[in-house]
């Protein structure tokens, strides 16, 4: 797990350059800075050092000098590789870079098919003058770029395009359309102009001041696996289990976090298949009544025999909000809190933790998944019975205070079945953000005009509605996995753990165990009301039977409730003088009834409006320009 600092210039790249965006980045790497000039060509790399911690310093150069790498992440099956590459002549270094170049030397873009890991990577080809830039299967590892005419910038995070190119600290309409919409700002846009995110699955080559991009793997949900459940079961089985067992390659000891949910709960259960030694768990909780989770860790750390290690975290918005903001480069939301302090808890025990992520995208572990089945069949009573009958009586439901009572979940469920196949799948995600009626109301008429030529329901459609998949659950997973995941908890780990130089993996996340869980059928991951099936009798056989009794909850969820006064607080400073409404972006009278309607109890806007704190700090340190110290001064 590194940081990478690329320029391409025809007029030459200077060494400041390179420097400068070392140190933007230089939390991914606190190991060692490196940096590379030649002519028109400038590699930094800031290194965790991981695999081959004395010898694996990068950049890596090719035995003739003609090509040289820098490298994001890890390659999980290096060693195999590796074998096939010393049969015809040694490598020098025992680093998993080294063994990529190789191969890229002898099979061009065709190598990336062959790696099992997470990666980005950028190649210099001085045989073709040529830069090759990629990103790994489902997207773990970021990458950003600026093609300015025959420049090509490349950095893992966008501060560091932006310290060498801060002209480019422009809004990007549409992706804060887009993430008020979906709470996500997916490729290839990110919240500046000029800058972009390279998809996951995808290689780019620049040559000649063009830039070609291509995919070179997706995910496909047919044909389907026959067998029995138990059969499929063992298969699951044997399948986490080689995933994780890659995950465990390294040179430095590794760690899990442990939240005492499923996913995370079973990649400890299968880490102690392949530990001699008790190895170190990291748990958290938020101390409110009712949602620690805690005793649930507790239990899978004794019965694994693990080195337990617990935080309490009691989080300060007001102070942690500027250092957030300024490490996801982007908006958010409120998991980063949490997990921006087990980070800091695990990073002072290990460089390496695996983690849960990816386990709903290849389960079916969100409500959603059979609220849309619901919202289809619903959808069969006729229209005008719908809109006559039913529509009429639904305002008589109460929805209380909460965004997910069952009132809101009915009108979730009616105003869906109005819509088909993808455009129902993006409206539902939208629903409780920024959905039309409240686009509506909050847009002003300018915004409203620039936010008309991208629609994000309709991005997330045109995956829903792909062929990879026929069954209406494979069809959200496929979008889910495209979109939400990679751009919302997985940017998430990969930011707040590198703020503290920790490598996070993620087992779930290996593209063969992606492909065999896609050719599951449904029956095995949604069956009804029952989410995760398979996943919970894998439990069954692995964990105590508490973790199956309790519901699903997310690590952050107490906060609007524990930190009343701070959200309340953040409000007052940043939303009754918004700059996104002095800017033309919302309509002032729209943001100060949505936050007085909160604050009275009137109604639970919380989602929404940490979306507009966050957006709102994002602007005022990037935009205006006030930046962290900035910021942190004006919530004080």
């Amino acid at each position: 797990m590194c940081g990478l600092s690329a320029i391409f210039d025809p007029r030459g790249v200077s060494a400041t350059d390179i420097e400068r965006m070392n140190a933007a980045q230089e939390h991914r790497g606190p190991d060692g800075l490196t940096a590379h000039i030649d002519g028109m060509i400038g590699l930094g790399h800031q290194r965790l050092s991981i695999i081959d911690v004395e010898g694996g310093t990068q950049p890596i150069f090719s035995d003739d000098r003609r090509c040289v790498i820098i490298f994001n992440g890890e390659i999980y099956n290096y060693q195999e590789l590796r074998l096939t590459l010393e049969a015809e002549r040694p490598l020098r270094t025992q680093s998993d870079t080294e063994v990529v170049l190789r191969l890229y030397e002898r099979h061009g873009p065709g190598m990336l098919e062959m790696l099992r890991g997470m990666f980005s990577m950028v190649i210099w080809d001085s045989r073709d003058s040529s830069v090759f830039i990629a990103r790994d299967h489902l997207g773990q590892k970021p990458m950003y770029y600026a093609h300015e005419g025959e420049r090509l910038t490349m950095s893992s995070e966008i501060k560091g395009v932006l310290a060498v190119c801060p002209h480019l600290r422009q809004m990007n309409d549409a992706a804060l359309h887009e993430y008020l919409t979906l709470r996500i700002i997916t490729p290839p846009r990110s919240m500046f102009k000029g800058v972009s995110k390279l998809p996951p699955g995808h290689f780019a080559v620049f040559k000649g001041g063009s830039l070609e991009i291509k995919r070179y793997w997706d995910l496909a949900y047919a044909p389907k696996l026959t067998g029995s459940d138990d059969e499929l079961l063992d298969e699951l089985d044997a399948r986490l289990a080689e995933s994780v067992r890659y995950h465990l390659v390294s040179d430095v000891p590794v760690g899990a976090f442990l939240s005492g949910g499923m996913d995370s709960s079973l990649i400890v259960a299968m880490m102690s298949r392949f530990t001699d030694q008790p190895f170190p768990t990291f748990s958290g909780e938020v101390p409110y009544e009712g949602y620690s989770e805690l005793p649930f860790a507790r239990e899978v750390a004794e019965q694994y025999s693990t080195v337990q290690h617990e935080i309490t975290i009691n989080p300060s918005l007001i102070k942690g909000l500027p250092d957030l903001v300024w490490h996801l480069d982007e908006p958010s939301d409120p998991l980063s809190v949490c997990m921006y302090h087990i980070a800091q808890l695990a990073s002072q025990h290990v460089k390496v933790v695996l983690g849960g992520d990816g386990g709903d995208e290849l389960f079916g572990g969100y409500d959603r998944y059979f609220g849309n089945q619901s919202a289809s069949w619903y959808a069969m009573i006729p229209e005008v019975l719908r809109k006559q009958v039913f529509g009429r009586l639904l305002p008589l439901v109460k929805t209380g205070g909460w965004y997910r009572s069952v009132g809101h979940q009915l009108q979730w469920m009616h105003q869906m079945a109005f819509f088909e196949d993808g455009l129902r799948y993006g409206k539902s995600l939208s629903y409780f953000y920024y959905s039309d009626e409240y686009r509506k109301r909050f847009y002003t008429d300018e915004f409203l005009k620039k936010a008309s030529v991208f629609d994000p329901e309709a991005n997330i459609a045109t995956y829903f509605d792909a062929a990879n998949g026929s069954e209406l659950l494979d069809r959200m997973l496929y979008a889910d996995s495209n979109t939400r995941m990679v751009d919302h908890p997985v940017m998430i780990s990969d930011r707040m753990c590198m703020a503290h130089g920790l490598e996070a993996r993620s087992p779930f996340m290996d593209h063969k165990l992606a492909e065999y869980c896609a050719s599951l059928p449904g029956r095995v991951k949604v069956r009804g009301r029952k989410l995760r099936v398979i996943q919970k009798a894998l439990v069954a056989r692995l964990l105590p039977p508490s973790l199956l009794k309790r519901g699903k909850q997310g690590f952050s969820s107490p906060l609007s409730y524990l930190l009343a006064d701070e959200y309340r607080h953040l409000y007052e400073v940043l939303l009754r003088d918004a700059r996104l409404v002095s800017e033309g972006y919302l309509r002032a009278e729209a943001v100060t009834g949505l936050v007085d309607e909160h604050l009275a109890g009137q109604a639970d806007h919380g989602q929404r409006l940490w979306q507009l704190v966050n957006a709102e700090s994002w602007y005022r340190m990037n935009i205006e320009g006030i930046g962290k110290d900035g910021l942190a001064e004006l919530i004080q």
